[in-house]
């Protein structure tokens, strides 16, 4: 009589308990912390510079000139649009999920200062003037992505001339 006690007991002990959970739980993802944030932040932010200086020579090499000739020109702009398009296809990382919209935006800034810098080298006498305006844009927006994690500002420009 014990042992059939003992073994109701336990059925109804596990039907219990097994009422008690449900398949339909979701699961939450961890908090992403702050350290991992910054991390984040880092590793985009060189792996952008790396990116663009992967392609970018040509454009930097008429940038700087005192005065550029006239075959500096098509060699800046391939290069111009080659960062372009390396800047639209650059990828955020998962753990920057609060600060996707906000890295959109920089990137978008990026791209659309070297498109314009591409576009405007292929004409007589080009000017940089808005496409740097648009750079420091998407560069100051960057910054206040550094600065809300609590970190320095950078200055990306630095990181890629």
């Amino acid at each position: 009589m014990k042992k059939v006690v003992l073994f109701v007991s336990a059925v109804t002990l596990a039907l219990g308990l097994s009422a008690c959970s449900t398949q339909s739980e979701k699961k939450v993802a961890p908090a992403v912390s702050a350290k991992e944030v910054k991390t984040a932040l880092v590793k985009f932010y060189m792996g952008l510079s790396k990116k663009i200086n992967a392609k970018d020579a040509d454009l930097n090499t008429y940038e700087s000139a005192d005065t550029p000739t006239p075959e500096m020109k098509a060699p800046a702009s391939a290069s111009a649009a080659a960062v372009a398009e390396e800047v639209k296809a650059y990828a955020i990382p998962a753990e920057l999920k609060k600060q996707k919209a906000d890295l959109q935006e920089v990137l978008k800034d990026f791209a659309d200062s070297y498109q314009a810098k591409a576009d405007e080298l292929k004409k007589d006498k080009p000017s940089l003037d808005a496409a740097n305006a648009t750079f420091a844009q998407g560069e100051q927006k960057l910054g206040k992505i550094f600065v809300d994690a609590k970190m320095l500002q950078p200055s990306f420009s630095k990181e890629v001339n």
